[in-house]
């Protein structure tokens, strides 16, 4: 299988994180990448660079005022002469009756869900090439791959239309499926993050043209605790086209498995012509946020049922932080898939 990936994603190396009131070193950082290179290598998958695809895959998706944020906030920042090293925002605006704010500390809490996505001064670049890479991935596939693989770095799936969170800030699975859109008239999204991929769900909530669906830990009990519930189906015309699958926490490979059968039946009556992973690896028993616990084993099983769904398919990766274990998850799920094929 093709993996697509750029050094660029280095250039965004968040520091702050705050867990339960306390300020750590976020779990999102460089290094992940360094691990999942491992694993693609391990699979022996032919890496390749991104094509530079400019502005217009990631405006099929996020709006005008939020890449026009994105790109000028850190210059916006730094002007201010008494800022601090990465931008973090001191409101969050529930938007009733809100006037769209004309001040970089406005802007920023205007367009950032939580304090989970610090930018710093090569986080547009990185994200940027991040985009790049899920667009060159779906490309791959538009021209006759029959599934590639995007190590994205940001993550994504939690970024709505015009706003970050969760250590996303552009939607790469979305612009993937946007993508894929220009040769399908309908495409499926499978997140297979350990957390509800808010953002997708949210950006594709009134469209029905592309199915989302999430299987994830409890949101009562685990981020993002506002949206994932299985009452959420979709609005107007899209009505049916949004699936939550909330797990148990702690649930391992069995459950794990059942509820994907549920998305495979479910992905299998929207008959889209092509389908988007969003290939969470946080779901491992062993990854530092703890919400599920599927084995290295589990992984390759998933890889297979996704397989099995039997369309071209576009891997993104999302989540999956900081263990012994994460190459060898991706190694896992990458071969599992291709078995199954």
């Amino acid at each position: 299988m093709k993996a697509v990936y750029s050094e660029l994603h280095r250039s965004h190396d968040p520091q702050f994180f705050l867990v339960r009131g306390v300020v750590k070193r976020t779990t999102e950082q460089p290094e992940r990448a360094d691990r999942l290179l491992a694993g693609l290598k391990a699979g022996r998958h032919e890496i390749v660079a991104p094509t530079a695809f400019g502005q217009g895959p990631r405006a099929r998706i996020h709006s005008p005022e939020y890449l026009s944020f994105l790109s000028e906030a850190w210059d916006a920042w730094s002007a201010l002469g008494d800022s601090g090293p990465e931008m973090i925002a001191n409101i969050h605006p529930v938007r009733h009756a809100a006037t769209y704010p004309t001040h970089i500390v406005g802007k920023l809490g205007w367009h950032t869900a939580d304090t989970a996505c610090p930018i710093g001064p090569g986080t547009w670049a990185g994200a940027c090439a991040a985009s790049d890479v899920a667009t060159t991935a779906a490309q791959l596939v538009r021209d006759g791959e029959d599934a590639a693989y995007a190590l994205c770095r940001p993550p994504g799936h939690h970024a709505y239309r015009d706003m970050a969170g969760g250590f996303c800030f552009l939607n790469n699975s979305a612009i993937a499926a946007a993508h894929l859109r220009l040769t399908h008239e309908r495409v499926a999204i499978l997140d297979v993050d350990v957390h509800h991929g808010n953002g997708t769900q949210g950006i594709f909530y009134e469209r029905g043209d592309v199915f989302t669906v999430s299987i994830h830990a409890d949101p009562a009990a685990y981020y993002p605790y506002v949206w994932g519930f299985s009452h959420e189906r979709g609005d107007g015309a899209a009505r049916g086209t949004n699936l939550n699958i909330p797990l148990a926490i702690g649930t391992g490979d069995d459950g794990y498995m059942q509820a994907l059968d549920r998305a495979a039946t479910a992905i299998d009556a929207f008959a889209p012509g092509a389908l988007v992973v969003a290939l969470g690896l946080d779901a491992s028993e062993h990854d530092p946020l703890a919400g599920l616990a599927v084995t290295t084993d589990g992984f390759r099983r998933i890889g297979e049922a996704i397989a099995r769904i039997g369309l071209p398919t576009v891997l993104v990766q999302e989540g999956g932080y900081l263990s012994d274990i994460l190459g060898a998850n991706l190694t896992a799920v990458l071969g599992g898939f291709q078995t199954a094929r």
